[in-house]
């Protein structure tokens, strides 16, 4: 397991490639987890694999769905990861980082059972 931020906390910043949080910048995909928030090893929504979401499922039962922010634009995620999530029963809301990292802190705010995994942008919005 790489290492990680043992907690989740409000995203302070996104953009040029990463994100801000807990006073610290992370470079690169992030994903936000009851556990934590942990370096994500995805460019694009387009090369997004079932073996991506491992660490999602393996919490599953501490999350109620999870936020996808699929980059600078949303866009519909490869077929196979909305069946995964599907079948696995855990929905899955997807949307531009951007709006996805404002959801997220919303929603975390509210102590609501969420989990995120973000496509880093060069651009915050």
């Amino acid at each position: 397991m790489s290492p990680h931020y043992p907690a989740r906390a409000p995203i302070e910043a996104y953009g040029n490639g990463g994100f801000r949080f807990a006073g610290m910048s992370h470079q690169g995909s992030l994903l936000v987890l009851p556990s934590g928030m942990y370096r994500w090893d995805v460019s694009d929504l387009a090369t997004l694999k079932p073996g991506d979401f491992d660490l999602v499922f393996a919490e599953g039962k501490d999350i109620d769905f999870l936020l996808l922010g699929t980059g600078v634009a949303m866009s519909r995620p490869p077929k196979p990861i909305v069946e995964l999530f599907a079948k696995r029963r855990l929905p899955l809301d997807f949307m531009s980082t951007g709006s996805a990292v404002r959801t997220y802190g919303v929603l975390l705010a509210e102590k609501r059972k969420v989990a995120a995994a973000f496509i880093a942008v060069q651009d915050a919005l």
